[in-house]
């Protein structure tokens, strides 16, 4: 057999295979089968979109965090353009991010013009603190504290678990996964009435009180602006929420040495006054 005989056999057995598999996927896509929860075809078309909540990826996360993010900001709440302000809270964040318990994602942190005292986070990194909290606060400490909490709600991913509990009552999970649309709507209206477990916010407590100290804050703050908060004739929004903040304070107390309880940053209640001044009371 010469050499152009065995090339033309080589073609023909490379062209049946692919016949044989062309036929055999044939078969598989037209013979009838139970309906999935979504399509093969459109499972295909749309994989890229479909998040599966039990596995999500840091990317998967932060893009979908990013989606929630412009819904909020685009009709839900207007930002405090302040750029001063806003440099001051991105460096507060950014000094925490290294020594939270998830600092391999990207944080966003914005302020909110909002004269009610919150701060709430969603998916992905991003933290909100409103105008009305940074002024409450009395030092960049006890601020600093607040921002820490969120970053641990992220740290947690708490409204990844709140999302997917969302998503399985309403019965829009299936066995593929939800659509990201989908779960965009649901992280906004979950970013908005924040309805966080007793269970994550101790822990978000507790890992914020840690990271608060590490980045080398005075951890005397937390409990001090939470018991500041809680005093007051009607209690904020951002502890509305927030389930039984007078144990919590007792909880925060009993962790933090006493010895080293003012040892840190941030408690010139001077200074800061001096860097909030742009933000409206």
């Amino acid at each position: 057999m010469g050499i152009r005989d065995t090339s033309i056999t080589l073609w023909r057995r490379c062209a049946y295979g692919a016949i044989s598999v062309l036929i055999a996927a044939g078969i598989v896509l037209g013979t009838p089968t139970a309906a999935p929860a979504l399509p093969f075809l459109d499972l295909i078309f749309r994989g890229i979109q479909v998040i599966q909540l039990s596995n999500m990826s840091d990317r998967q996360e932060v893009r979908l965090g990013g989606q929630i993010n412009e819904q909020l900001t685009n009709s839900q709440m207007t930002l405090y353009r302040d750029a001063d302000t806003n440099r001051y809270i991105d460096q507060i964040g950014q000094r925490l991010v290294p020594y939270s318990a998830r600092p391999n994602i990207p944080y966003t942190f914005q302020v909110v013009r909002d004269d009610s005292i919150n701060a709430f986070a969603t998916m992905g990194g991003y933290v909100y603190v409103t105008t009305g909290l940074i002024r409450a606060a009395d030092n960049e400490a006890q601020l600093a504290s607040v921002v820490s909490h969120e970053i641990a709600h992220i740290a947690g991913r708490h409204a990844v678990e709140q999302m997917r509990e969302t998503a399985i009552a309403r019965g829009v999970m299936t066995a593929a996964g939800v659509d990201q649309s989908a779960l965009a709507n649901i992280g906004v209206e979950l970013a908005l009435r924040r309805p966080n477990s007793r269970s994550d916010e101790r822990e978000a407590d507790m890992l914020g009180l840690a990271n608060l100290t590490t980045a080398g804050y005075a951890p005397s703050a937390m409990p001090a602006f939470m018991s500041k908060l809680i005093s007051r004739s009607s209690t904020p929004a951002f502890l509305s929420t927030h389930p039984s903040a007078g144990s919590r304070v007792q909880d925060l107390n009993a962790a933090i040495d006493p010895a080293t309880a003012n040892v840190g940053d941030g408690l010139d209640d001077a200074a800061y006054q001096s860097r909030i001044r742009n933000v409206p009371s």
